[in-house]
Formats: structure tokens, sequence, C-alpha cells
């Protein structure tokens, strides 16, 4: 089972990243990053409602984001490494295997802040509505990893 797992899993990245490639193509980058931002806004709201439902998350807070973000696909194809602090937690990506694979066929780093934005942010908002999401890097800017989030409980309502 665990191989037909890592296998579904490498299917749902491949068929992310060519659909990426094709709508690069046909209507260039920033087209597609635009498009793939309004994607992975709806990706990660719905991810988390399916989360929570099937697993039965019903806490909220950073436990409960984290706790379904460990279950959201990426979070295993891409290795996030989580680190857990008294008031926020923290996403490392070190291996970003789109990124990776970009860089290796000479298309070079794409922007995935705004997208990883949406994304993080709507799934988030599914969990709790007090997350705040913060980017301290990601592409094109890199440090010594692809990228870094930071989670937060917002203290006052908006």
């Amino acid at each position: 089972m665990e191989d037909y797992i890592e296998f579904l899993l490498r299917q749902y990245r491949v068929m992310d990243g060519l659909w990426f490639l094709a709508v690069e193509e046909e209507f260039g980058l920033e087209h597609a990053v635009r498009i793939n931002e309004k994607v992975w806004e709806e990706m990660g709201s719905r991810s988390a409602r399916e989360i929570k439902k099937r697993f039965k998350i019903e806490e909220g807070g950073l436990e409960g984001f984290e706790k379904a973000m460990k279950l959201f696909p990426w979070s295993r194809i891409l290795g996030y490494e989580f680190e857990r602090f008294e008031d926020r937690l923290i996403i490392r990506v070190k291996n970003c295997l789109p990124q990776i694979a970009r860089i290796k066929s000479g298309k070079g780093i794409f922007p995935c802040k705004g997208m990883h934005l949406r994304e993080f942010s709507s799934f988030a908002r599914e969990i709790d509505e007090r997350i705040e999401v913060n980017c301290i890097y990601a592409p094109p800017e890199m440090k010594e990893n692809f990228c870094e989030w930071e989670f937060r409980i917002r203290e006052h309502s908006r």
C-alpha cells in the first residue's frame, strides 16, 4: 500500500507540473503563475475542508492547522518540515521538486510566493480564521531552503 500511495502522490505532482507547463507554454509564465494562484487558493480551502471531515479534525488553532497540513498531499510530496514554537508554527521546504525540475530543465525558478500565500491562507482559514500566514521567504527569493512560512494566531479580530 505504501508503494501505491507514493505512486499516487507522484502522479498528482506530475499532473500539476504538466498542467502548469502547458499553460506556461501556451500563454506565458505570467499567465501561468496567475492561473496557478487561483487554482491553488481554491485547492487549499477544498483540501482543508475535506481533511477536516475525513480525518475528523475538530480542533482549531495551530494544533489543528498542523495536524491537517501534515495530511495535505504536498506536505508529504515535498517533505515539509514543521517546527512548533509556543506562539507560532514554521514550515520549511528544503527540496522543492517542481523548482528543482525547472532548474534542471533550464526553465529557471518560477515565482511561487503568491500561489503559496493564497494556498496556505485559504487552507488556514478553513481550520481557524484567526491564523495569519507570513512568508519569511519564497521564490524568487531563496535562502538556505526553497521557502519558509510562519503561521500565528491573530491576537485581534479584523
